[in-house]
C-alpha cells in the first residue's frame, strides 16, 4: 500500500532526472560541435600565412630535439596545470623543413636563433648539421646569431657562413663527461639494500646504488667513450671553423690566462679565437638581416618565417608506397608505453601494423634508447624478425643511443646503421632486490609469519634477501645473458665466444662499434631511409610514413589520474630536499634515480631482467 502511494513521486522525480541528464548530453554535445566548427572554420579561413619573396627561414629550436614527442595527456595536462611546457623539437621535423627550404626560391637564407636551444646527443647534432650543409650547398647563406652558446648550440653554429655573438655573450666549450652521484652510504646508514646483481664486468648500472665511487672498469670504459666521442666534436667544430687541429684543447687549457689578457671580456675572448666572426646586438643583426634580404615593414624586422610555420607549406604526399619509420625512443617497459618511450607490446604491435600494409615496402627501426626490460626488447625483436620473414627488409637506424636494451632490438635487422657518435654495445643483463629490513629494524618494526615454502613471499623488500633465492636470480640473468649473446652472434654472424669478448656490458661509440663487428655501417638516418628503400625496390619519390599509436579518450582519462599520485611524490621530493638546502639539480638527479628503483615494484613479477645502460649522449 505505502509503496503505490509514492510510485506516481518516483515516476516524476525519474523523469525530471532523465530530463536533466539527456539536457546536459545534448548541451555537451552541443558544446563541442560548437568547438569543432570554430577549429574547422579557423584553419578553413586562415590557412598557412603568405610566403613572400627573400624570406629568411628562422630556426629557433626550442627545448630538446627528440626523434619523438614524449609524455602522454596526463603529463601535458599536468605541465598546463603548473604553467609549463613540454619544450620539444622533431628532428624530421627539422631535416624536412630544411629539405624543402633549399629548393624554395623564396627562402633566400637561414638564420639560426639558438638561444631557446637546450640541447641534443651528439648524433642528433650530426644530423642537424648535415642538414645545415645540404642547405648551404644550394648556395643560400646561413647566419647564427646568439646572446650566449653552449658546446651543443656552437656546434650548430658553427655550420654557419657567419657566426655571430652578443658583445655581452660568452661562448663555452667545456667538454664531454658525466658525473654520477653514488648512494651506498647513504643507504647504508639508512638500513636500505640495494642487491644488485650482474653479468658483465662493465655493466655498471647498478653500481651507483651499491658503491661510493665508480669502478676501475667504468673509469676505464667512460674513459675510452668520452674521448673518443670528444675527438669527434673537437675535429668538427674545427673543421667547420676552418680551425687548426687542437686549438679547441689548446683554448680551453689556457683560458683563465686568454680570459685574463682581454680584461674578462668573454665575447671578445670568443671573436679573438676565431670562434666567432662579429660581436653584433640583437638590433643590429635584424638592421643587417633586412638589408641583406628584404625587410618587414609591418614588424620593424627583416622578413622572416620560422619552421613552424614554413612546415604548413610543405605538402606531405598520402599516396604511393612508401617506406615506414617505428621510432623506438626512451625506455624499454614490457607493456604498453607512451609517446617517447619503448613498450614491449605497444611497440611491437606498431611494427606489426607496418609489416601488415601493403604500401610499407620496408621498415626502418630508429632507435634512441639506454634499454630496460629484457622481455619488453625481445617482444620487439622477434616482431622485428617476424617481419623480415614475411619478406618485408628491416634497417636499424641507431642515434644518439642504442645500447643494452636499446641493441638487443637492433639485432633482427638486414643493416644496422650507426652514427659515429652513437654510444651503443652495453650487452650485459642485471637485476636489481631492494630490501629495507635494516631500515624498518632500526623503526621497530618487524616482519614474521608462516609460509608453507622457503619461496611464498621471498621477494617481500621487508626481509632481508634470502641467498637461495639470489641465487636464482643470478643463474636467470645468467641464461638471460648467454641468450643475448648469443642472438648477438647468430645477427652479427660470428660465434658467442666473440661476441663475449666485445660484450660484458661495455659501451662502444659507432665507430669503435663497427670495429668490432657490432654494427655494419656508419651513416646518418637518411643512409637508413635510402637502403631501406633500396632494399623495398622503391623509386625515387617514394614516402616516409611515421607509424605511430593513437591514443583513445578513456585510456588518456586514466592516464590522467594515475599521474597525479606521481605528481604528488615528485612534489614531496622537491620540497623535502630543496627545504635543507640541496640544489635543484641534485634533487632532479635524485628523483630519476630513485624513480627508477621504484619501477622495479611495480611489476606482476617477483624480479625482471633488466638490460638497461647507465649512458647517455654527451
Amino acid at each position: 500500500m505505502s509503496s503505490s502511494r509514492f510510485a506516481p513521486v518516483g515516476r516524476f522525480f525519474g523523469r525530471l532526472w532523465w530530463l536533466l541528464d539527456a539536457s546536459r548530453r545534448t548541451l555537451l554535445n552541443l558544446l563541442f560541435l560548437a568547438l569543432l566548427g570554430l577549429l574547422i572554420y579557423g584553419l578553413v579561413s586562415r590557412g598557412p600565412a603568405r610566403l613572400e619573396e627573400k624570406t629568411a627561414l628562422v630556426l629557433n629550436l626550442g627545448g630538446t630535439v627528440v626523434e619523438q614527442y614524449s609524455g602522454n595527456a596526463r603529463d601535458n595536462l599536468l605541465n598546463q596545470a603548473k604553467g609549463q611546457e613540454t619544450n620539444e623539437t622533431q628532428l624530421r621535423d627539422v631535416l624536412a623543413g630544411l629539405e624543402a627550404a633549399a629548393k624554395d626560391d623564396k627562402i633566400s637564407s637561414l638564420v639560426l636563433a639558438l638561444d631557446d636551444f637546450q640541447g641534443a646527443g651528439l648524433s642528433t647534432l650530426r644530423e642537424l648539421a648535415g642538414a645545415i650543409a645540404r642547405f648551404k650547398a644550394s648556395g643560400k647563406p646561413v647566419l647564427a646569431w646568439g646572446s650566449s652558446y653552449d658546446q651543443r648550440s656552437y656546434f650548430l653554429a658553427a655550420q654557419a657562413n657567419e657566426v655571430w655573438l652578443h658583445p655581452m655573450g660568452m661562448l663555452m666549450i667545456e667538454g664531454f663527461g658525466r658525473p654520477r652521484t653514488y648512494y651506498r652510504e647513504a643507504l647504508d646508514k639508512l638500513g636500505l639494500s640495494a642487491n644488485v646483481l650482474r653479468v658483465g664486468s662493465f655493466k655498471n648500472f647498478g653500481e651507483v646504488y651499491s658503491a661510493n665511487g665508480p669502478s676501475k672498469e667504468t673509469t676505464e670504459s667512460d674513459r675510452y667513450l668520452y674521448d673518443a666521442l670528444w675527438k669527434t666534436y673537437t675535429d668538427e667544430v674545427e673543421r667547420a671553423r676552418k680551425l687548426p687541429e687542437g686549438s679547441i684543447m689548446k683554448g680551453i687549457n689556457s683560458l683563465p690566462e686568454q680570459l685574463a689578457a682581454v680584461g674578462g671580456d668573454a665575447a671578445k675572448l670568443a671573436l679573438n679565437a676565431k670562434l666567432v666572426d662579429a660581436l653584433k646586438t640583437r638590433d643590429e643583426m635584424r638592421t643587417l638581416l633586412s638589408e641583406r634580404g628584404a625587410k618587414d615593414e609591418v614588424n620593424k624586422t627583416f622578413r622572416q618565417i620560422n619552421l613552424g610555420a614554413y612546415l604548413s607549406h610543405v605538402k606531405p604526399k598520402f599516396t604511393g608506397d612508401a617506406v615506414g619509420v617505428v621510432i623506438a625512443q626512451g625506455g624499454i617497459s614490457d607493456g604498453v608505453a607512451p609517446s617517447g618511450a619503448i613498450g614491449g607490446r605497444s611497440t611491437a604491435e606498431l611494427i606489426r601494423k607496418a609489416r601488415d600494409d601493403d604500401k610499407i615496402k620496408a621498415i626502418v627501426l630508429r632507435v634512441d634508447s639506454p634499454g630496460g626490460s629484457a622481455f619488453g626488447s625481445e617482444l620487439v625483436r622477434r616482431e622485428l624478425e617476424l617481419t623480415r620473414a614475411a619478406g618485408k627488409p628491416v634497417v636499424v637506424s641507431m642515434g644518439n643511443v642504442a645500447a643494452s636494451g636499446g641493441y638487443w632490438i637492433s639485432m633482427a635487422a638486414d643493416e644496422v646503421i650507426a652514427s659515429p657518435a652513437t654510444i651503443t654495445g652495453s650487452i650485459g643483463v642485471f637485476a636489481m632486490l631492494p630490501s629495507a629490513d635494516k631500515a624498518l629494524d632500526k623503526l621497530g618494526v618487524h616482519t614474521g609469519g608462516y609460509t608453507t615454502t622457503w619461496l611464498a613471499g621471498v621477494y617481500d623488500p621487508r626481509r632481508a634477501l634470502d641467498p637461495r633465492f639470489a641465487s636464482l636470480v643470478q643463474s636467470s640473468i645468467e641464461h638471460i645473458y648467454a641468450d643475448f649473446t648469443g642472438k648477438a652472434a647468430q645477427a652479427r654472424k660470428t660465434t658467442p665466444e666473440k661476441i663475449n669478448e666485445v660484450a660484458q656490458g661495455r659501451v662502444w661509440t659507432g665507430v669503435q662499434a663497427k670495429e668490432r663487428g657490432l654494427v655494419d655501417t656508419l651513416g646518418s638516418y637518411g643512409d637508413a631511409l635510402k637502403s631501406a628503400a633500396t632494399r623495398g625496390k622503391l623509386a625515387d619519390g617514394y614516402r616516409v610514413v611515421y607509424i605511430e599509436r593513437e591514443r583513445g579518450r578513456v585510456e588518456r582519462l586514466l592516464d590522467m589520474l594515475g599521474g597525479a599520485a606521481a605528481d604528488v611524490v615528485v612534489g614531496q621530493i622537491e620540497h623535502k630536499l630543496g627545504g635543507v638546502g640541496v640544489p635543484a639539480a641534485l634533487t632532479r638527479e635524485v628523483q630519476k634515480d630513485f624513480a627508477w628503483l621504484g619501477e622495479l615494484g611495480e611489476g606482476r613479477k617477483a624480479f625482471g631482467a633488466v638490460a638497461h645502460c647507465f649512458c647517455a649522449a654527451p
